[in-house]
C-alpha cells in the first residue's frame, strides 16, 4: 500500500532545464540524466547526420552526441563552451549537447500540459509547463532520437511464430510520444493483437470510464493496460491508482511500460498496483510481459 509520502513522490517530476541558444528552456526528467559536463573532445566519423557531432568514450561507454539545438530544427550560433548531458532511458546512453544548464526544478505532474495544437503534429514537445512564469517546454528525446537515426527499435517477425493468443477485445496503449506508441502498436500487430490508443492518463481514463458503462464487465472489453509512467495531464502512477480505486476498473491488468530504468520505478511501480513495469524498448519482453498478463503461453 502507497503511503502519503510516496504519493508525493509519484504526484512529483524533477525536470532539468536548459537553453540551446535561445532564451526558451527546455527540459527533461532528472532520472534520464546520469552526468553533466562541458563537452569533451569528440571523434568524428563519415558521414553523419547533421546533428550528430560525434562520438566519445566515456566510463566504458561509447556515446553518440548530438546537438540538440540542431536535432529540434534550431539555427543558432555556435559556441566553444556546450555543455553535456549524459542521459540513460530505453537501456541506453547518450550525449546531448546543449547550450547552458539552468537547475534542476521539482514539478507536480498536473502542472505539466500537452503542447498547444500549433506546434504540429512532427513537434519534439511532449509537454509544456511554467517556472517562474517562464514557459518550459518538456522534450520528447525518443523522437529526437528516431528521427536522427540514432535509435531505431526493428521488429522481430518470430515473435508471430514465438506467441499465440486467443484474445478478442483490445489492448489500451497510453503513452504521449507517437514514436514509443507506434513502437508498442507495431509489436502487438506483429503478435495479432488489436489496440486502442491514448496520449495520456487523463485520455485512458476517459476511455476506460466510456467502456465501464454498462454491465458488462471492462474486462470483457479491454484485455490490459500498458501505460507509460511520464505523462502530461494524469501520468501512468496516477493512472494506475485512479484504475485501481474505481470499482468497475479495479480488475483490469496494468502493465508500466517506461523508458526509465531503475529499481524505485518498479518498487512505486508495483506500490499504486501496476500487475508489472517493463524498460522501453525490447520487442521479445514486451512480448513476454503481455503474455503473462493475458494468460498466454510462451
Amino acid at each position: 500500500m502507497i503511503n502519503a509520502d510516496e504519493i508525493k513522490r509519484v504526484n512529483r517530476l524533477e525536470i532539468l532545464m536548459f537553453t540551446l541558444g535561445t532564451k526558451q528552456r527546455f527540459g527533461i526528467n532528472v532520472l534520464k540524466v546520469k552526468e553533466l559536463m562541458p563537452c569533451p573532445e569528440l571523434t568524428q566519423f563519415p558521414d553523419p547526420h547533421p546533428a550528430v557531432r560525434g562520438v566519445v568514450q566515456l566510463r566504458g561507454y561509447t556515446l553518440s552526441v548530438i546537438d540538440l539545438a540542431k536535432a529540434v530544427g534550431l539555427t543558432v550560433q555556435d559556441t566553444a563552451e556546450r555543455k553535456l548531458i549524459i542521459t540513460e532511458f530505453n537501456r541506453v546512453v547518450h550525449g546531448f549537447l546543449v547550450h547552458e544548464i539552468d537547475r534542476i526544478t521539482v514539478l507536480d505532474w498536473a502542472d505539466i500540459r500537452p503542447p498547444s495544437v500549433g506546434l504540429g503534429r512532427n513537434s519534439y514537445i511532449t509537454g509544456v509547463t511554467k517556472v517562474d512564469n517562464s514557459l518550459v517546454q518538456i522534450l520528447d528525446v525518443e523522437r529526437v532520437l528516431e528521427d536522427i537515426g540514432v535509435y531505431r527499435v526493428e521488429g522481430s517477425e518470430t515473435l508471430l511464430s514465438d506467441y499465440s493468443f486467443d484474445c478478442k477485445v483490445p489492448i489500451l496503449v497510453v503513452d504521449d510520444s507517437n514514436i514509443a506508441r507506434k513502437q508498442t502498436v507495431r509489436t502487438l500487430d506483429q503478435l495479432g493483437l488489436s489496440c486502442i490508443t491514448a496520449k495520456d492518463g487523463r485520455e485512458a481514463m476517459e476511455v476506460l470510464q466510456s467502456l465501464s458503462e454498462g454491465d458488462t464487465a471492462v474486462t470483457e472489453k479491454v484485455a490490459m493496460v500498458i501505460s507509460d509512467i511520464e505523462m502530461p495531464e494524469l501520468d501512468g502512477y496516477t493512472l494506475t491508482r485512479e484504475i485501481r480505486h474505481n470499482a468497475k476498473l479495479k480488475d483490469l491488468y496494468v502493465l508500466l511500460h517506461s523508458s526509465l530504468n531503475g529499481v524505485m520505478n518498479n518498487d512505486l511501480a508495483e506500490k499504486v498496483g501496476a500487475n508489472a513495469s517493463l524498460t522501453k524498448f525490447m520487442p521479445a519482453l514486451l512480448a513476454k510481459e503481455i503474455a503473462r498478463g493475458l494468460g498466454g503461453e510462451e
